[in-house]
């Protein structure tokens, strides 16, 4: 095993196969994710009742007569311009100035929220065709006729729990969609999933690899929840990023969300062709990255193991030999990697 240096240039793809995008907003916990898998048939956004779940912005190919489209989920806005809910809002607002259509989410059981009319005020200023969805219209307390008093034309009421509605949803959102661009379908992009134990810098090396802020970075560990897939090009072939939660010891999960985080991170790793494993170089090579490389091992995958945080080092030499002697006899069984 060799210490190697790792560089990389980059292009990401703005509209991966020429598919028009459509976000879904609102504030939290009206039902963002619950809508998202719903649409495309999935579970792959986490939906929890508990407020903030989503935090990056998540993309995945909906479908409906015929037309399809990238359909974006977002974190809850609440207009906070503090730590971790100003990265949110970001994430969000991007989706926003991405979408061809959007889907604002309300909560048609607790009725019109104050936040409800800053994030109306917020989209009228888009002037993008914007469709209120009131969901959970399936309690019997819900009612959407105040809803109408935010301003916008087109309003359905459903629920994404139950599916009432949503295919009258899908109608209204296809009916507004713009024609697919010419750009040529992305087809066989590899996937590169980017693991590792909490707090160890996987999304602050996605955004620097694709130069951007596409994935929220923050100090507190397990900030990435979901894991979050970004398609670019690299020589003018496809490739997807995956940027995933920190695997903990089984032991410190304390909550089932963290639980199916991690479980998506495995699943990332089942579906990658190579799996990146950052390891923070201030604390070497812990018994959880040995876990991790082991599961990389295990399931086939292409294995290269990145020491972050280089520059917090200051003896770099002495350092350098010591990762490269503990990686040699810690993870001797991926020696290839």
């Amino acid at each position: 095993m060799i210490l190697i240096p790792l560089f990389f240039t980059r292009k990401v793809i703005d509209k991966v196969s020429g598919k028009p995008f459509v976000a879904i907003v609102g504030r939290p916990n009206v039902g963002k994710s619950t809508l998202f898998n719903r649409i495309i048939g999935k579970r792959k956004a986490i939906d929890e009742k508990e407020a903030g779940v989503t935090r990056d912005r998540l993309y995945e190919v909906g479908e409906w007569l015929g037309k399809e489209f990238i359909l974006i989920d977002t974190g809850g806005l609440t207009f906070s311009t503090q730590g971790l809910s100003r990265e949110v809002q970001k994430q969000a607002e991007i989706a926003i100035q991405e979408a061809d259509v959007i889907v604002f989410l309300v909560d048609g059981k607790v009725g019109i929220n104050p936040l409800d009319e800053e994030v109306a005020r917020k989209l009228r200023t888009t002037q993008k065709t914007t469709i209120i969805a009131v969901n959970k219209m399936d309690a019997k307390e819900a009612s959407i006729n105040d809803f109408f008093t935010l301003g916008f034309d087109n309003l359905i009421p459903i629920s994404a729990a139950q599916g009432t509605n949503i295919g009258d949803l899908l109608d209204k959102i296809v009916e507004h969609l713009p024609e697919p661009s010419s750009q040529e379908e992305v087809q066989g992009a590899r996937k590169i999933a980017i693991v590792g134990r909490p707090n160890a810098g996987k999304s602050s090396l996605v955004n620097k690899m694709l130069g951007q802020e596409r994935v929220i970075v923050h100090h507190i560990p397990g900030t990435t929840r979901d894991a979050v897939n970004v398609s670019f090009s690299f020589n003018n072939l496809p490739y997807t990023l995956v940027d995933t939660a920190g695997i903990r010891k089984r032991k410190n999960i304390d909550s089932s969300l963290e639980y199916y985080s991690i479980l998506r991170s495995f699943k990332a790793i089942e579906e990658a062709h190579v799996c990146l494993l950052l390891i923070d170089a201030t604390e070497g090579i812990k018994e959880q990255d040995k876990k991790i490389a082991g599961y990389i091992d295990k399931a086939g995958k292409a294995l290269i193991i990145i020491f972050n945080k280089w520059d917090l080092i200051t003896d770099r030499e002495v350092k350098r030999k010591e990762l490269l002697d503990q990686a040699n006899s810690e993870l001797k069984f991926a020696n290839y990697a």
